[in-house]
Formats: structure tokens, C-alpha cells, sequence
């Protein structure tokens, strides 16, 4: 076919053959470029890669979630964290609460308000560079954040009554004690024994937050402390990442659920499991008179 030998001598069809261009290109002196190009070296793409991570670390830890590190004891033995010590990174959810408000159990990240004073002493930098790097590496939980980020757990939320103790020195809410099993006494900061405080009813839109080191925290029980609003909660912390020995999700264990639903769910859970009980002979008897008259033996009775 005669398109199919222009082909083979280097033209296309309507065209000149790719061997005149080659000569005319000689003949002006030009030098002849290769027909394949060369692929831009790795050192000119770096650049690019790096501010194309850069962009997207920015993003993911401004809308999805940012890892954090809190060098704050008041969580134990929830989350490790101490002046000096191998503090936990926690990745913090910052979408669920676009969608939802914080609840009773949930291990938070907020921004404490003006009246908190902090629980740790960050010394910023003189040099530049170096608050720079610092910076930098609380983008990716490598440094501490603002000296004013706490992590604590909701224990009641707007327009519940919070108080402490009952009897067995129990926290309680709307006059109902709380379950919380999470709850840690550092020897060191005193007898294992909570505070008596309240009650206190949270005003609308705020948490009342308290550490899981109950001895051990600065929280909402504080005179100058009180309730957080809801607008000051950065995310919720799900899991700790780092270090890799500690690797685990962060539990959101509910202590009002746990407290109010056992007794609910055991006084009406009793019929029904005596109901159970009673009924479990007889659909067993049922069940075999059921398959003796759809599967008769395969064998006749030899009896005479």
C-alpha cells in the first residue's frame, strides 16, 4: 500500500519524507535535537514536591486532623504526657465536630479561655530561625503546641448540673454518679480522693471539662477555671500515635450512659431473660419433635 511505504521511508501521508528535513537541517548548520525529550532531573522536581506536601500537610491538619503533642500529666494514664517525658502524639479529628457537638465522655483539644492559666511553661525561642523550626514541627506533632492547648474529657455539657462527691466520693450529674473507671490518683500530688465542688449548672453552649488524673488536673473545677465553650474545641483526640509502643485508640467511654443505663438496662432486662429461660426448653423439645417428623430414620424399624 502506498501510504504504508511513505510510513516506512519517515513521512506521512501529504507530506515530505522526515529524511529531507534531516538534510535541510544539516545544511544550514543547525545542530540536529534528538527526537526524544529529556525528563526534568529529580533536584528540579523537588522543589515542587516539597511545596506540593507542604500545601497539602497545611490543609489536611487545618480541616481533617493534626496530631499533638501536650506535655500535660492531667490525663493519665489516658494519655502520657510530662515536662521532659516521652509524650504521647494524638491525632485529633477536627471534622466530627463540624457536624455534631462535643458529648459526655470525649477526650477533647481546646483553646482555653482567657481565665485558664496554663499547665505547662513553654520558653519561646530568642532566635528566629529556630521558632521557625519549632513552628514547623508542631505542624506535624514534633514540638509542642500554644502553652494555652489543653486536652481534657467532657464530663457534662450545657444545661446539666455537675457537682462532687456523692457517698463514695463519686462525681455526679443531674444527681445521678457518674462511672468512670479512667479515672487515675497520682500518689505524688496527694491522697486518692476528689475534691468537693458545686453544684454547678453549665451554662448553655459550654463543657465542663476535668482530667482523667483527678488529683492532678487543672480544670473546670478551678475557682478561675469553669466551663469551656463549645466554640473553643479544636477536635476530638482519637488515637495516639507516637510513641509507636503506645500505639492505641483514644476510648470516648460515656459515664453517664454507663452509670444511668446499668441499673435501666438490669431491671428491665430481668423479665425478658427469665422470659428466655423458660422458654428455651421448649423450643428445644419443638425443634426435635420438628425434625423426628421431616427426617424420619433412614433405617426401618426392625422391631417385630
Amino acid at each position: 500500500m502506498p501510504g504504508r511505504h511513505r510510513r516506512r521511508a519517515g513521512a506521512t501521508p501529504g507530506s515530505r519524507p522526515a529524511s529531507e528535513y534531516k538534510e535541510q537541517i544539516e545544511a544550514s548548520g543547525r545542530k540536529l535535537r534528538p527526537g526524544r525529550r529529556r525528563r526534568p532531573t529529580f533536584w528540579k522536581e523537588l522543589p515542587i514536591l516539597i511545596v506540593v506536601a507542604l500545601a497539602l500537610t497545611f490543609l489536611i491538619q487545618t480541616f481533617l486532623a493534626k496530631v499533638y503533642v501536650i506535655p500535660s500529666g492531667s490525663m493519665e494514664t489516658t494519655l502520657h504526657g510530662c515536662t521532659g517525658c516521652n509524650n504521647d502524639r494524638v491525632l485529633v479529628d477536627k471534622i466530627t465536630y463540624r457536624f455534631t457537638d462535643p458529648a459526655p465522655g470525649d477526650v477533647v483539644v481546646f483553646r482555653g479561655p482567657d481565665s485558664w492559666s496554663s499547665e505547662i511553661e513553654i520558653d519561646e525561642p530568642r532566635n528566629a530561625v529556630v521558632r521557625g523550626l519549632q513552628l514547623f514541627g508542631s505542624l506535624i506533632g514534633l514540638a509542642p503546641p500554644d502553652e494555652k492547648d489543653f486536652v481534657k474529657r467532657v464530663i457534662a455539657v450545657g444545661g446539666q448540673t455537675v457537682q462532687c462527691c456523692d457517698s463514695r466520693g463519686q462525681v455526679m450529674v443531674d444527681g445521678q454518679s457518674l462511672n468512670e473507671p479512667y479515672i487515675f490518683y497520682l500518689p505524688e500530688a496527694g491522697p486518692p480522693k476528689q475534691a468537693s465542688f458545686g453544684p454547678v449548672t453549665v451554662p448553655e453552649g459550654q463543657l465542663w471539662m476535668m482530667g482523667d488524673s483527678r488529683n492532678n488536673s487543672a480544670d473546670s473545677r478551678m475557682p478561675d477555671h469553669g466551663a469551656v465553650p463549645v466554640e473553643n474545641v479544636i477536635g476530638q483526640a482519637r488515637m495516639i500515635v507516637l510513641p509507636f509502643d503506645r500505639f492505641a485508640w483514644v476510648a470516648a467511654q460515656n459515664p453517664q450512659v454507663a452509670a444511668v443505663g446499668m441499673a435501666g438496662d438490669a431491671a428491665a432486662g430481668a423479665p425478658l431473660a427469665l422470659g428466655l429461660l423458660g422458654a428455651a426448653p421448649l423450643a428445644v423439645l419443638r425443634r426435635r419433635r420438628d425434625r423426628h417428623l421431616l427426617d424420619p430414620p433412614f433405617l426401618p424399624d426392625r422391631r417385630p
